[in-house]
């Protein structure tokens, strides 16, 4: 879907998508199932309480309308903007991930978000050197028309931002988007709402949690075409973010170190296991020149509003749940799987998960796999 043929939500639509996606056990993978079985947030949310139910928990907590519009007003008070997946602003390649963020909020010019980016990372202890090579090239990737993503984290992820700050730099929190993390980069956070943007799933107020960086790193990864890696050690958040990449389809770039440096350990790892070595910007944008256009073209935006809702047998429904339930363990296994094997419908399967996962008792993993919880 072109720019030009994507809507934006209505406000009552975006309260609505607000609610469900802050509502118990539903993360991003459950609420776009939720849309596709139910037609709209509207629709889903009258059902919660329901598939809950039929998963085997008595009461599942629902975001209150209430909650929702307060959320709204803080981020209108803080002046930043509650950007939903499908809209204009939303970026691109973002969009296609396999957990895209269903809403973003935004401090700072959104216009940012629609360029083709490209991700830089390492680490926090960085050296000199590295320091030095991940403000120079940031500054010339942004000099070649790319904007540079990162996660405002102290050492690599600072020189990047701030490299990139005359071209468009963005930063991706994990914790709301209001909250400056580390305390040190303040005067980086302040540039980059000013002059790039800041970004964030969490809500605003909300202080970053060692949950939240793999979700974070999964968003830096998502919006760029390739993932640059400037020191890292053997095991660091930003092997993290390249396996991420890896998972979404990225590129992934790393720079090489000294082999006595355990900063140097994780990039030399990537690089033997096939990662793009670089040392140079050139480097970065002629191994992006010959990306197939699938990935630098923005695809067609599924319209869940304008989906027939599926209406279920109850009495299929029913004898599914026992033959799924089965089917399931605390290994992963993927959900094309358990259709063949219970020779039941993707839409009977795909709603018992729902039951189980919004009863806290199923996870779900990459690559369309799932497992049960077990108490």
């Amino acid at each position: 879907m072109s720019e030009k043929q994507q809507k934006r939500l209505s406000q009552t639509e975006k309260l609505a998508w607000l609610r469900l996606i802050r509502s118990e056990n539903i993360g991003p993978i459950t609420f776009f199932r939720l849309l596709e079985r139910f037609g709209s947030a509207c629709g889903a949310l009258d059902a919660l309480p329901g598939l809950a139910r039929s998963g085997g928990k008595k009461a599942i907590r629902v975001a209150s309308k209430a909650l929702a519009e307060d959320e709204m007003a803080e981020l209108k008070r803080i002046g930043a903007q509650l950007i939903a997946w499908g809209e204009p602003d939303y970026p691109a390649l973002l969009h296609h991930i396999e957990d895209p963020p269903p809403l973003i909020s935004v401090l700072g010019h959104p216009h940012l978000l629609t360029k083709k980016a490209i991700a830089i990372v390492g680490a926090r202890n960085a050296s000199i050197n590295g320091k030095k090579f991940a403000r120079q090239i940031a500054e010339d990737l942004g000099r070649g028309g790319l904007m540079v993503v990162s996660g405002l984290a102290r050492g690599i992820d600072a020189e990047a931002h701030a490299g990139a700050l005359e071209s468009g730099s963005v930063g991706v929190l994990a914790g709301g988007v209001n909250i400056v993390y580390p305390k040190e980069n303040a005067s980086l956070y302040e540039a980059l709402k000013e002059r790039g943007a800041l970004i964030s799933e969490i809500p605003p107020g909300t202080n970053p949690q060692a949950r939240h960086f793999p979700r974070r790193n999964r968003i830096i990864s998502g919006i760029a075409r390739g993932v640059v890696v400037v020191e890292a050690g053997a095991k660091s958040g930003s092997l993290i973010t390249a396996r991420m990449a890896l998972e979404q389809g990225r590129e992934i770039f790393a720079v090489p170190g000294a082999p006595g440096d355990p900063r140097s350990k994780g990039g030399n790892q990537l690089i033997r296991s096939g990662a793009i070595l670089i040392e140079s910007a050139q480097n970065v944008f002629e191994a992006l020149n010959g990306l197939s256009r699938a990935l630098l073209t923005d695809k067609e935006v599924f319209d869940f509003e304008g989906q027939k809702v599926i209406q279920l047998n109850e009495k299929e429904v029913e004898i599914a749940r026992p033959l799924i339930e089965e089917s399931l363990g605390p290994e992963s296994v993927c959900v094309d799987e358990i259709i063949r094997n219970c020779q039941l419908s993707p839409a009977v399967v795909s709603t018992v998960l729902l039951e189980l996962e919004l009863a806290g008792r199923l996870e779900r993993h990459p690559g369309n796999k799932v497992s049960i919880v077990l108490s």
